[in-house]
């Protein structure tokens, strides 16, 4: 007779996700003996990291109209 399952597939997906949105590339993914999902960053991915947020424009822009009055 089979044990139950330790971790379910959602459950690799969303370690998966995390790590994407959070702009890595996936190495490989391990599952631990104990059911614990390790998810091994791979290098950064371009652009994602150190991306501007759209409001540093805006507050550059500001900036830059006050110095030059």
């Amino acid at each position: 007779m089979r044990r139950p399952c330790l971790f379910k597939e959602r459950d690799v997906t969303r370690a998966a996700k995390a790590v994407l949105a959070a702009g890595l590339e996936i190495a490989r993914v391990e599952i631990a003996k104990d059911g614990g999902i390790i998810v091994v960053p791979g290098k950064a991915k371009e652009g994602n990291l150190g991306a501007s947020n759209p409001w540093d424009e805006v507050f550059s822009d500001a900036a830059d109209k006050e110095r030059t009055a």
